[in-house]
């Protein structure tokens, strides 16, 4: 089972989707951060690329309370954009 702190590589370089994610804003209280790190990871898997309505739909069973989803959407999309599914 690999959890978000188990993404970052040995060296403590963060994964290309926790870049993205503070790059593109995609956090705010961090309540939420680690279940969209984790979702965008295996919807990036499953689809490295999601067009906007895709990854809003592969993230609607994460709940975030502050963005208003916005800058989580673009996280997404620009990790997509760098082709950082792994």
């Amino acid at each position: 089972m690999t959890t978000v702190e188990g993404l970052a590589n040995g060296d403590g370089e963060m994964h290309p989707v926790q870049r993205a994610f503070h790059a593109e804003h995609g956090l705010q209280c961090g309540f939420c951060t680690p279940g969209m790190v984790m979702a965008t990871v295996s919807l990036l898997a499953e689809n490295p690329r999601p067009t906007e309505e895709q990854v809003r739909t592969g993230l609607e069973g994460n709940l975030c309370r502050c963005t208003g989803y916005h800058n989580i959407v673009r996280a997404v999309l620009a990790a997509a954009e760098e082709g950082n599914a792994r």
